[in-house]
């Protein structure tokens, strides 16, 4: 049977500052907080995970924070943008929220849809569309009511050194199907509801280069530790050179990179994050993987202290 991914698992980027990414992500854009740990190789650094209620794959953006790291460049080899979907009808709730909050946006077409597109405060760009498609959220925080939430990823715009491999693999390897061209993007969408929709420039751009701001990798989804391994031995068949699986406490992970030069990660669905903390309380405390848990008082010494809380414009 032929392997297909229903979409984007997760999006990891790295950003500088931890605070002002809490209050972009939960501040601004009304996302939950739901993981806050450290970088397993670098345990001086937050891992933040935001998502819907519960951290749904295929809703879930993760950051580590260097607070030294340089600047990166979007281009070629990257994430060039991650798009979120929102309700049918919420469109100007969204424009009006940015502009009451100071963050500059632009309206932008591609394949027929408006997209309503903003960077955060390390310019990584993220854009917002209206679609059907996903189940609302029932998540609400400071100034965003669940019914105007984000529902998820919508999917993302991929740019590709070499776009016509970087298809290629989309399509034979994880399944997604071509759907449109129209001269400057190729689209091509999964079988999800959610993170979907994947578009990829069709000339070849410049090099990106890695830092705050820019996507580390993306993660597409596999239902179960079984559908994992058929997805390893698939890439490993198309001569992708995939790691070894690798244990991620709430998924297990392996990693790729497609001759477009994006790393390209594929993640299991469970266990999720309810899986070390209660579901009602995720991302309420600083959660260590066991190795790491008599280490706890330094660690948290060394982190800087963070908090989500409502922002001065939507206070009152």
């Amino acid at each position: 049977m032929r392997q297909q991914t229903t979409g984007i698992h997760h999006v990891t980027a790295f950003v500088r500052d931890a605070q002002a990414t809490v209050d972009f992500y939960s501040g601004v854009l009304g996302l939950r907080l739901v993981k806050k740990t450290i970088n397993f190789d670098a345990p001086e650094v937050y891992h933040l995970y935001f998502g819907n209620e519960g951290g749904s794959p295929g809703t879930i953006i993760t950051f580590f924070p260097w607070p030294t790291s340089r600047q990166g460049r979007i281009g070629a080899g990257q994430v060039g943008i991650t798009t979120y979907v929102i309700p049918v009808g919420t469109m100007d709730f969204w424009q009006e929220r940015l502009e009451k909050l100071n963050v500059s946006a632009t309206v932008a077409t591609r394949f027929g849809e408006t997209f309503l597109q903003a960077s955060d405060p390390d310019g990584l760009r993220l854009e917002i569309v209206e679609r059907e498609e996903g189940s609302l959220s029932r998540w609400s925080f400071g100034g965003v009511p669940a019914d105007k939430a984000i529902k998820g990823f919508g999917g993302a715009v991929l740019f590709s050194s070499a776009p016509a491999k970087t298809a290629e693999v989309l399509e034979r390897v994880m399944g997604l199907e071509p759907i449109a061209n129209d001269g400057e993007f190729a689209r091509f969408k999964a079988s999800g509801d959610l993170g979907n929709v994947i578009d990829v420039n069709v000339e070849a751009m410049e090099p990106g280069i890695g830092g705050a701001g820019t996507v580390h990798h993306i993660a597409w989804r596999a239902k179960d530790d079984e559908d994992h391994a058929r997805w390893r031995s698939l890439v490993e068949e198309n001569q992708l050179h995939p790691t070894p699986i690798i244990d991620r406490q709430y998924f297990n992970a392996i990693y790729f990179r497609e001759e477009g030069g994006i790393l390209f990660e594929i993640a299991t669905d469970p266990p999720g994050f309810a899986r070390d903390e209660p579901a009602d309380s995720i991302g309420e405390r600083l959660m260590l993987p066991e190795w790491f848990e008599e280490h706890r008082e330094q660690i948290e010494g060394l982190l800087p202290p963070i908090q989500v809380r409502v922002l001065e414009a939507d206070r009152g």
